[in-house]
């Protein structure tokens, strides 16, 4: 999505909890908001990033119900791409290394064993 304007913190914050739901009512919406703000700002919010070709929506009664435009798993990427561009030089190995930093990082041996075949995968495809 490069070619679309880039977005204010409070856009980030609404475009992250519908990520997170799927799809979403300005209610629910404004329900997860650190410091909500009033209802018609996050209307507002919500016609600007529908504007701007972030989200779509739908009407399901007499609310409009919101969903992102671009798949979860392609924004998730796009963001993973950032991150690691951003925070790690480009070093999947710094972000991988990190992420098992955390103090909540515990790995189960079955999330190991599918980390090591996602690796061992990347491997056998040249990346």
């Amino acid at each position: 999505m490069s070619d679309v304007p880039q977005l204010s913190r409070r856009e980030r914050e609404v475009m992250d909890i519908v990520h997170e739901l799927g799809t979403a009512t300005s209610a629910q919406i404004r329900s997860r908001m650190a410091k909500p703000p009033t209802d018609s700002a996050v209307r507002s919010v919500l016609r600007i990033l529908v504007k701007k070709g972030h989200l779509s929506n739908r009407q399901e009664g007499v609310r409009y119900v919101y969903l992102p435009r671009v798949p979860t798993s392609r924004a998730r990427r796009a963001a993973m791409r950032h991150v690691v561009r951003t925070f790690f030089g480009g070093s999947v190995e710094g972000a991988v290394a990190t992420l098992l930093d955390l103090e909540d990082a515990i790995l189960t041996p079955d999330d190991r064993a599918r980390l090591r075949a996602l690796i061992d995968q990347a491997a056998r495809e040249g990346r």
